[in-house]
């Protein structure tokens, strides 16, 4: 599934995941491949990409968490989420 995560600056990310662990109102929540369409306000938290590997020039904005799968953080004060047919938006502050 295809992942963006933009802020007002700039690109933050763009590409291929597995899945996207997200901190939403009501507690963390997981989009995984057909997951049904939504749309979320986000909060404090991290956004964590769930791939294989991430593309240099994205690389600098992410911390790789400590676990067996390779996952890739990206702290946020806030956002929104939309997600439908396997694309994904994340417009974070």
């Amino acid at each position: 599934m295809k992942i963006q995560i933009l802020t007002p600056e700039t690109v933050i990310f763009d590409g291929e995941v597995d899945s996207v662990l997200l901190p939403g109102k009501n507690g963390e929540f997981h989009i995984m491949k057909n997951h049904a369409a939504i749309v979320s306000a986000l909060e404090y938290g991290k956004v964590k990409i769930f791939v294989k590997d991430i593309e240099e020039k994205y690389a600098k904005h992410f911390t790789k968490e400590n676990r067996p799968e390779s996952v890739y953080a990206f702290p946020i004060k806030s956002g929104v989420l939309e997600f439908n047919s396997n694309k994904g938006i994340i417009l974070a502050e």
